[in-house]
């Protein structure tokens, strides 16, 4: 029963570590927000900046992890390549030994005092209204509860000087006689439990602990420390698991990556070990051992896991090019069918923040316009251009009308959980506008689809459009046609490069092109040019292209934030003046 409690004390304060972990990472990535986006997309010209670039994320949100997985997102929406993503992983690698170096120097402190202090300085601000103060309240809150659960832990873990029975045990795995044997078991073992605790940090923190009281001699605990190096690039490739070949492709880098570090490593692994104990009993250190104490062994791993991190990068990154092309054989292109549904860019699920889960979700608003606008292309051509089988387009717009309607849902499913986050008035607005613009979109394929079954209703009578008819609904498709693009364009720019000039002008020339065609149509009725049936027909036509014309502009409106663009272009124009 003693035991069993004992177990039960190491799992809560292993969860009050990684709790505190959570909340220090969440915290300054809401802190960030946007700007860390901003870093990711701005930092990456060339490999050097790139490293750096993963190396400051990942310091940052103290988390390879949420480093690696954020890329993945990124390069399945489009926003990093798999070339600038490289750099990024790399740089990941080496932020990650922060967190050691942290534990391992404030280690020797009493922190527990000093967490209590920081949790009784950051609680008040949980509850301040600038949301930039509750967020670094949130990280500083975090890294005291951190410290709490890491403190926890060296006690609830026995030591070995007072249970030496468990070195019977434990002696069993550390002094296997097949060379490497022990080496290679520690390895998995770390990456096992990396995989379990889902935090390469708390396996380190764990790893560190069973170093200080003695369970591990600091050669196994290295090898800890290298199967946490190779269990923490698991949870990018679950997250990738269901994106796009892209995203797959960096996640399987970050493995294949780390897997080549362990490998040469392992040949040069006495030595390289030897090498940083000897360092340890040096002079340099033995002038420190006030100060170190008892963690000098715990410094000794931290070191290890930098030179190993270091070197790693050092040296695989004149291989990055080859990589790189292995990967692209490991996860091959795979041809797929355009009008199949599938989520292109939100397909991994929500990010850390509301600001990084709505960039995946303009990104698939992107797609959707663009699927409208292959639909627009589509109903002209059936109209104007010759086609051997008429059919086929009309299944095809059929067929796109239906990944309209699911991506709308999908889209405002997506939204509604971003919506769960602690957001801001500005995030609340912009998920909004966002589901309209997804409301619209749909509106716009109904529209398509509707005049393909009116399109069939026409082949079916013996009176065809007369020309000019034709060339007026010609006209009017054009122009809605440009509104489409001028849409499509508006949708991936800031509000200030949006231009408002361009759109209403877009909208009054559907408008005005509308008034022109009605005027004539009476003319050809009241002549008898073409039968009511056909009128009417080719009325609704015309009304129809016009509705798009419109759910264009609500669209412009909910980029800009406005609810009347004429009259927002009105006061421009009188401001002009």
């Amino acid at each position: 029963m003693a035991a069993f409690f004992q177990i039960l004390q190491i799992a809560g304060a292993l969860g009050i570590f990684i709790y505190g972990m959570k909340l220090m990472s969440e915290g300054i990535q809401k802190a960030a927000g946007d700007k860390l986006r901003k870093i990711l997309r701005g930092m990456t010209q060339n490999k050097s900046l790139g490293i750096f670039t993963g190396f400051l994320v990942t310091a940052m949100v103290q988390s390879s992890s949420a480093t690696t997985v954020m890329v993945v997102s990124f390069v399945n929406a489009g926003l990093l390549t798999l070339a600038e993503s490289i750099g990024v992983i790399m740089g990941a690698n080496i932020g990650t030994t922060v967190t050691l170096w942290m534990i391992a120097l404030l280690g020797k402190l009493q922190m527990q005092q000093v967490a209590i202090g920081l949790i009784g300085l950051s609680f008040p601000f949980i509850f301040a209204k600038k949301e930039r103060t509750k967020f670094m309240a949130e990280f500083v809150l975090g890294f005291g509860i951190l410290f709490i659960g890491l403190d926890f832990l060296k006690t609830a873990v026995p030591d070995i000087k007072s249970n030496p029975e468990i070195l019977s045990f434990v002696q069993n795995f550390t002094d296997i006689e097949i060379p490497y044997a022990s080496i290679l078991l520690f390895i998995i073992f770390g990456t096992l439990l990396t995989l379990v605790v889902q935090s390469s940090s708390a396996a380190t923190a764990i790893t560190l602990t069973l170093l200080g009281q003695g369970w591990i001699p600091f050669e196994l605990a290295c090898a800890m420390v290298l199967g946490e190096n190779i269990g923490t690039t698991i949870t990018a490739n679950i997250a990738s698991s269901i994106a796009n070949v892209h995203a797959k492709r960096a996640a399987r880098f970050h493995f294949l990556f780390n897997i080549l570090g362990v490998v040469w490593i392992l040949i040069v692994f006495t030595p390289f070990t030897a090498a940083i104990e000897k360092m340890l009993d040096s002079s340099l250190f033995s002038k420190m051992a006030s100060f170190l104490g008892e963690n000098n062994l715990k410094i000794g791993l931290a070191m290890f896991h930098t030179f190993f991190n270091v070197i790693n990068v050092l040296l695989l990154m004149w291989f990055t090019e080859y990589m790189a092309k292995w990967v692209v054989k490991m996860v091959p292109s795979v041809s797929d069918d355009d009008e199949e549904f599938k989520l292109t860019y939100i397909g991994t699920g929500l990010l850390s923040t509301p600001a990084l889960s709505l960039e995946n979700a303009r990104k698939e608003l992107d797609m959707f316009a663009k699927v409208v606008d292959k639909m627009g292309h589509s109903v002209f051509a059936l109209f104007f251009e010759k086609q051997k089988n008429p059919q086929k387009l009309i299944d095809k717009v059929r067929k796109l009308e239906d990944v309209t309607d699911k991506l709308d849902i999908e889209l405002t499913q997506y939204l509604a959980k971003v919506s769960e986050f602690d957001i801001n008035l500005d995030t609340t607005l912009e998920i909004r506008d966002m589901l309209r613009i997804s409301n619209d979109l749909e509106r716009i394929g109904d529209i398509y689809y509707e005049m393909t079954k009116n399109f069939e209703r026409l082949r079916k009578e013996t009176d065809a459009l007369p020309e000019n008819a034709k060339s007026e609904l010609e006209d009017i498709m054009r122009l809605t046609m440009h509104a489409l693009k001028l849409m499509r364009q508006n949708l991936s720019h800031e509000k200030h490069n949006v231009p408002l000039k361009d759109i209403v002008n877009a909208e009054k020339a559907i408008n005005k092109r509308r008034k022109a065609i009605f005027t004539n149509h009476f003319e050809r009725l009241e002549k008898g040019i073409y039968a009511p049936k056909v009128g009417v027909l080719f009325i609704d036509f015309v009304n129809r292209s016009e509705r798009i014309g419109d759910h264009c502009l609500n669209i412009h409106e909910a980029i800009l934030g406005k609810s009347d663009l004429f009259e927002e272009y009105d006061k421009v124009e009188e401001s002009d003046k």
